[in-house]
């Protein structure tokens, strides 16, 4: 069967419309990827094309109650290292990077494991060059290569907080040179120098980048973080937004220009209860010994108005990082000047008296009188009063006079007609024995020893009358720290209603709106926190006889805190010495707590001095000269100067302190000098001092770069490869154009942080 024969205008027509098909269809998929997807592609165009650079975000200013600025934030210049720019400008240069062998671990196995020798591309291809302008410094290379290793996206700082005239240079020419640049920063600028530094804290890098927030960007510079106190606790609110800048490649991958960028944003500001003047006055004081704390509060609210502690630091000295060398001084510094002493807790003495009258009225010996021959006797320890190293005895007493002249053998007896129990509790009540939640790092709860304590920390002695009669006195294992003795007399003076102190007052955005916490509230409530209510418990009479004990104390004849009257201000207080063990070695604790005007208090002072004799003439002068400067400055006649501070430092800082004895201050009346029983001490508990800031390590070997006399030898630009001549060359005898100079990398555009 034959079949019909296809014509060849038939194929041509057939062969015509399935090219006529392809064609359409190529049309389609074309308009499909370059119309219909043109802006995806066109956007993924873009990214390969550019670099991110995270920008680190600014911190917030913290301000006294007044908007005084305490912390604020200023321009750090600095050299960065892009490490991963620097690798591929070597590369292009020079051909294959060298490198280098490290043992590290693949699936949990150790193994020899390469990489890029950042060291050795540092010091042959890029210090050379610094050297020319006399830029080279000294520099870690061991932590260089290990920051290479396990930070790439992070930039490493090769110089930190340049001063001008080498930023000049660096602007001044061109260094050519694939992943340098100079960058600016916001740090942190502490105004007042040592002021307040163990309130406000220092920042550093964080422990650990965010690795999953770093892959969203090719190079991540990271906030510093909160690394103690105000800066650490109130760390979210202070840090801010980052920002983002977008860098354009070309077409060799490398970058040469800036296409935009979203500045960061600043945080929110923190403003403190601390009145700076009320600081600076307290500072003043306190720096007459060498380790020491002072407290200062509002009785009617709870406000700390000023806390100073000494020895203390300049928290400018971690910004931007701290030498190794200076931190290794702080750390070994016997004094311990990073510790808060405010919130370390030591035996109160007799300032814990207060307790224990407060803990008789609760148990209805308002009217109780015991007998003082200079001393007592409970199982077979026999208990001294003070007086009694005098050849004395105090008599027969009621409380107020008790309380006068801090007779301890009443309070021996007055305490165990109580009762522990109810000591405790009345204690417990003012905010001793626990942590009070004041925005501080590293604060110690104390201890309000009893039985069930002992049960717990002493399982094979068992709590006797000799026990309750050290902790009366303030003695034996019960510790208080000076801002809980702050409070404890503030709920005295006030009347009894005992506050949480509270150090910050509110916390607002830069807009001036209040921050909010994640359940859309204030961070901080604008109304002071009650802890208890002791008018609920006791009579207005009852804390008044604890209140005219304490003016007995300053305004009468034979009162030990003689050297606090005030002429025109009715001052009421009570001193306190105590037997410590600090470290290890015996300790001396000096206290005096008082409160003015008497009849409608305004502020609460505390002085408490470690090595201190006595605290009739030791703290009393300190916490008086707080107090008379304070209300003059009221007044209107005392106007205190806010200016830097050095760090307090005393060259011998164990040394017993006797006496306390300010030049310009008027003589006071003396006073009988009571001393602390040392038939049991407690140790003393010192508060944390905070994180690890950021450490600058010392220059190795490998890093001394900086005035050699010899130079690093050069890395040598490899050579240009023959070129290959194709076929038409060839065949029509076209010559090779000469080998071109391999162009060396664009400079890094300087990324500079804008907007602060």
């Amino acid at each position: 069967m034959n079949r019909p024969r296809i014509s060849p205008l038939l194929r041509m027509q057939f062969l015509g419309v399935l090219m006529l098909l392809g064609l359409g269809a190529l049309a389609a998929r074309l308009w499909w990827v370059q119309v219909a997807r043109g802006a995806e592609w066109t956007a993924r165009i873009r990214g390969s094309s550019e670099a991110t650079v995270r920008i680190p975000s600014i911190r917030g200013e913290i301000r006294d109650r007044n908007g005084t600025s305490l912390v604020q934030n200023r321009a750090s210049y600095e050299v960065d290292f892009y490490l991963p720019e620097m690798v591929k400008g070597y590369r292009q240069r020079y051909g294959q990077p060298p490198l280098t062998v490290y043992r590290g671990n693949v699936s949990g196995m150790p193994k020899d494991l390469k990489e890029a020798d950042i060291v050795k591309i540092v010091n042959d291809g890029i210090v050379p060059r610094l050297d020319d302008l006399d830029l080279a410094r000294d520099y870690n290379a061991g932590q260089l290569q290990k920051h290479y290793r396990t930070n790439t996206e992070v930039p490493y700082t090769y110089i930190k907080d340049i001063d001008f005239p080498t930023m000049a240079k660096f602007s001044e020419h061109d260094v050519g040179l694939p992943g340098v640049d100079i960058a600016i920063k916001p740090v942190r600028s502490y105004v007042y120098g040592a002021l307040a530094a163990h309130l406000l804290g220092y920042v550093g890098p964080p422990d650990d980048t965010n690795k999953e927030e770093a892959r969203k960007f090719t190079f991540y510079q990271s906030d510093v973080d909160g690394k103690s106190n105000v800066e650490k606790i109130f760390d979210q609110y202070l840090r801010g937004r980052p920002g983002i800048r977008y860098l354009r490649r070309n077409a060799k991958g490398t970058i040469d220009g800036v296409l935009r960028e979203d500045p960061p944003m600043q945080g929110a500001n923190v403003y403190l209860t601390i009145d700076a003047r009320i600081q600076a006055i307290a500072e003043e004081a306190i720096r007459s010994v060498a380790r020491g704390a002072a407290v200062v509060v509002d009785p009617n609210n709870g406000d700390v108005l000023a806390m100073v502690s000494v020895p203390s630091f300049d928290p400018n000295t971690f910004i931007p990082s701290i030498k190794a060398k200076d931190w290794a001084a702080l750390q070994k510094d016997e004094a311990r000047p990073l510790v808060n002493r405010a919130l370390s807790t030591f035996p109160p003495g007799s300032t814990f008296k207060i307790v224990t009258s407060l803990a008789g009225l609760r148990r209805k010996l308002s009217t109780a009188r015991f007998n003082c021959s200079g001393g007592v006797s409970y199982g077979d320890h026999y208990f001294h009063c003070w007086i009694a190293e005098k050849g004395g005895a105090h008599g027969t007493l009621g409380l107020t006079d008790a309380i006068k002249v801090s007779c301890d053998s009443f309070f021996y007896q007055y305490g165990n007609a109580a009762g522990i129990d109810a000591i405790d509790q009345t204690g417990n009540a003012l905010g001793l024995g626990k942590e009070s939640g004041i925005h501080l790092t590293g604060e110690q709860p104390g201890i309000l020893p009893g039985p069930e304590w002992m049960a717990i920390h002493y399982p094979r002695e068992r709590w006797s009358q000799a026990y309750t009669a050290n902790v009366s006195i303030g003695q034996g294992y019960v510790l208080a720290s000076p801002l809980q003795m702050a409070m404890a007399y503030a709920a005295v003076a006030n009347g009894g209603v005992s506050y949480y102190p509270r150090l910050v007052s509110k916390v607002l955005n830069q807009d001036g709106s209040m921050a909010l916490d994640e359940n859309g509230k204030p961070v901080v409530p604008a109304e002071p926190r009650i802890d208890s209510d002791l008018r609920q418990d006791f009579s207005p009479e009852q804390i008044e006889m604890v209140r005219r004990g304490l003016w007995k104390v300053v305004n009468e004849d034979g009162g030990t805190g003689g050297r606090a009257r005030l002429k025109g201000v009715e001052v009421a207080g009570k001193t306190g010495t105590a037997q410590a063990s600090t470290n290890g070695k015996k300790d001396t604790i000096a206290w005096f707590c008082c409160f003015a005007p008497f009849d409608h208090p305004k502020y609460v002072v505390v002085a408490m001095v470690q090595g201190g004799e006595h605290g009739g003439s030791v703290a009393c002068p300190i916490a008086t000269r707080i107090l008379d400067r304070t209300l003059a400055m009221d007044a209107g006649t005392f106007e205190p100067q806010v200016a830097w501070l050095a760090p307090a430092h005393h060259p011998n800082p164990f040394a017993m302190v006797k006496d306390v004895t300010f030049k310009d201050a008027e003589p006071n009346a003396s006073t009988d000098e009571e001393h602390g029983d040392d038939s049991q001490t407690a140790d003393t508990q010192m508060a944390a001092a905070g994180d690890d800031p950021d450490v600058e390590q010392a220059p190795d070997a490998q890093g001394q770069v900086s005035k050699r006399q010899t130079r690093v030898a050069r890395a040598l630009p490899v050579a240009t490869p023959p070129e290959k001549r194709g076929f038409f060359q060839r065949l029509f005898g076209g010559h090779r154009n000469p080998p071109a100079a391999i162009p060396t990398p664009a400079p890094t555009p300087s990324r500079r942080s804008r907007g602060f």
